[in-house]
């Protein structure tokens, strides 16, 4: 498990970021996005799990169903329904310390890859009491 993961530049919401990639099939993460408008670290595990979503609805041919009457409440010009789908379960890591533990253990060029460039230090430190470095 140690060092089966690979951290690369990436995009997320229109974003410069990074990411963690597995790279063996040991790894417990199908992939980790840092994500820095929130400055949260997503683990996405391999676990599964059933939940329910909101999903468009689509008709025969597979087209989503639209709204006649123009916007719904919520917003959306679509007609919703409610599924059961089964996701990888997700955790999301909000400490400074947290982060860099999961990236130093997990991530095989974690002393290579500047990191931190993409995190917000400040709101990191919103999220509590961080270690002196």
């Amino acid at each position: 498990m140690k060092d089966s993961m690979l951290l690369v530049t990436s995009v997320w919401d229109d974003k410069e970021t990074f990411r963690m990639i597995p790279i063996t099939d040991q790894c417990p993460y199908v992939e980790c996005i840092f994500d820095t408008g929130l400055n949260v670290m997503v683990l996405i595990s391999k676990n599964k799990k059933q939940s329910y979503h909101m999903l468009p609805k689509v008709d025969d041919s597979g087209d989503i169903v639209r709204v006649k009457s123009g916007r719904r409440e919520n917003g959306k010009e679509f007609k919703e329904e409610r599924r059961l789908v089964e996701s990888f379960q997700e955790y999301y890591l909000i400490k400074l310390d947290e982060i860099e533990n999961v990236i130093s253990m997990f991530g095989i060029n974690a002393e290579n890859f500047d990191y931190k460039k993409y995190m917000n230090q400040e709101t990191l430190a919103l999220a509590g009491p961080q270690p002196e470095a």
